[in-house]
């Protein structure tokens, strides 16, 4: 709640592993607003989030990152004027396990450890086709690299549970149906669950396994792409169907 505007409202659905589930809706819905209570952000008033039987709320964002959910932003937020492996790099930080003493010794736990983060980040751009591009700063990459470069960070972290915030927002028809290609390739080569965010009705209804339709900050519709867009309430939320019959 934000001085009394509630913005998401007795939300319940559950997510299905290693599926891509689309949370889509009218802008102002509480779409990215529900991200942000998933990843820590925000704290809800009442209710909880669960993930792998472990309450997420009131979890610091970087606990519920360890604790395998990661997530893109509308903006692309990297750092611009780092190369694009040093981004993954620092995506990566969960995963260093060293004690202080290693660090400050830079013995060879140290050495081994650096090597092997670097490997992964290189293989991780590798996944999303910009190994050739792993010394460019990020701020000189087009557009497209760059979300997938963010992509690229968030699995830096290994996540189990991916959150994209419209990805393909910008995108050409070309960019967004790559990156769709992506996603279904992550979800069989890492076992992970998309959960995603997009205005793009092509993108939503090619590659999702499930839609959540939300309104006013409230869920009016759930169910398969084909289901959901026959739906009444969702028809009229978007085309506002009631107002003018």
């Amino acid at each position: 709640m934000f001085g009394g505007l509630v913005a998401v409202n007795q939300i319940d659905f559950l997510v299905e592993p290693s599926r891509i589930v689309s949370i889509i809706g009218p802008n102002g819905a509480g779409k990215t607003t529900l991200f942000n209570v998933f990843t820590g952000l925000y704290a809800p008033d009442s209710g909880s989030v669960t993930f792998k039987g472990r309450s997420l709320v009131g979890l610091r964002p970087d606990e519920i990152t360890a604790a395998g959910v990661c997530r893109t932003f509308q903006n692309i937020r990297l750092f611009s004027n780092m190369t694009a492996i040093e981004n993954v790099l620092v995506g990566m930080h969960t995963r260093v396990t060293l004690a202080a003493w290693d660090v400050l010794a830079r013995g060879s736990r140290f050495r081994l450890a650096e090597e092997s983060l670097w490997r992964r980040a290189g293989e991780l751009l590798t996944v999303v086709g910009l190994r050739t591009k792993a010394n460019e700063v990020a701020r000189h990459l087009p557009y497209g690299d760059q979300r997938r470069l963010e992509i690229a960070r968030a699995l830096g972290a290994a996540p189990s549970l991916l959150l994209l915030d419209e990805p393909t927002a910008g995108m050409t028809r070309g960019e967004a149906g790559a990156l769709m290609a992506l996603l279904r390739r992550l979800i069989a080569e890492f076992d992970i669950t998309v959960l995603l965010i997009e205005h793009n009705m092509r993108v939503v209804m090619e590659i999702s396994d499930g839609v959540i339709v939300l309104d006013h900050g409230e869920k009016i519709a759930e169910g398969p792409p084909a289901e959901v867009r026959q739906h009444p309430r969702v028809i009229e939320a978007y085309l506002g169907r009631r107002s003018h019959a």
